[in-house]
């Protein structure tokens, strides 16, 4: 079998990119601002409706505003598509956005980002994006159906557990039926 180098650094860029996407759904979620930033270059434009502008103001701004308005909130990447073009790569990734309140009710929106992705100096990231708000509402009820006490919680910052490496776990060993 004869190894095409093009196609290998084909896969390389798209996995790069897709890594990229993720350092910002991770990012944003745990409040992270260097490694939501790691997603962008500098200079990109983000577009996202009520903050247009440069990525250090819109993560400022989504961090703002995800403390002010909600507890939890994951955001999801799913189907997603790289069309590359050199060192250029527009993509069309769609997301879905949990948010719980303060108050209780759970928001949800889904939606697509569109990106140009650029690779400078070695380094895939967001050039300019738009994201574009396709449907949102709001969950009929906000009742758990398990005791969130049971569970590990996550925080906004790098003591969340998902940043401990290597993990080890340390909590007694349990049964407990629901």
């Amino acid at each position: 079998m004869d190894i095409d180098a093009a196609e290998i650094r084909k896969l390389l860029d798209k996995d790069a990119i897709r890594e990229a996407s993720l350092r910002y759904t991770r990012g944003i979620d745990r409040h992270d601002d260097d490694l939501m930033a790691q997603a962008y270059h500098p200079d990109a434009t983000d577009d996202h409706g009520a903050y247009v502008g440069d990525p250090a103001g819109f993560i400022a701004h989504a961090k703002k505003t995800h403390a002010r308005n909600w507890d939890v909130h994951h955001h999801y990447i799913t189907n997603q598509t790289i069309e590359l073009d050199g060192d250029t790569a527009h993509v069309e990734t769609y997301f879905l956005a949990v948010l719980r309140r303060k108050t209780g009710p759970i928001d949800m929106v889904g939606g697509r980002y569109v990106d140009r992705f650029e690779r400078r100096e070695g380094r895939w990231a967001v050039a300019d994006r738009v994201c574009l708000v396709e449907w949102n509402g709001e969950l009929n009820s906000a009742e758990t159906t398990m005791d969130p006490d049971l569970f590990i919680h996550g925080t906004w910052d790098r003591k969340d557990v998902s940043y401990q490496r290597p993990l080890t776990l340390t909590r007694p060993h349990r049964d407990i039926a629901f």
